[in-house]
């Protein structure tokens, strides 16, 4: 039982270094930085939000919708990177139904532009 547990004795060597670097390099950061806020540190930022304000404020429907739009063309360059890996294998049928998947969001992306969505006030 002893050789069987021996083997892990790296790992918990390894664990141990790994937390004791952590909590030094926390700790360190409290000790050696500067905890000065000034007017610029405390001003709204991307949400426009005051930084320490109600947290239940409504957010702007822009928001959300950049957000939706994000999402919609992160998870095409997801779906376009296995397509590519795989194109060799897929033939012909691959390749015209990821050129419909792209044209239907490219459809989407120009109804978007047209209605507004990508400008901000």
């Amino acid at each position: 039982m002893d050789a069987y547990l021996g083997d892990y004795l790296p790992i918990a060597i390894f664990m141990a270094i790994a937390i004791a670097l952590s909590l030094a390099f926390v700790l360190s950061a409290f000790v050696v930085g500067s905890q000065k806020p000034d007017i610029e540190k405390l001003t709204a930022y991307e949400c426009g939000f005051d930084a320490f304000d109600d947290s239940r404020k409504p957010f702007d429907v822009r928001f959300y919708l950049v957000a939706i739009l994000f999402i919609i063309f992160d998870l095409e360059i997801a779906f376009l990177f296995p397509w590519a890996v795989a194109l060799g294998d897929i033939g012909l049928f691959g390749f015209w139904s990821m050129i419909v998947f792209l044209g239907v969001l490219t459809i989407g992306f120009i109804y978007e532009w047209k209605k507004g969505a990508l400008e901000w006030e």
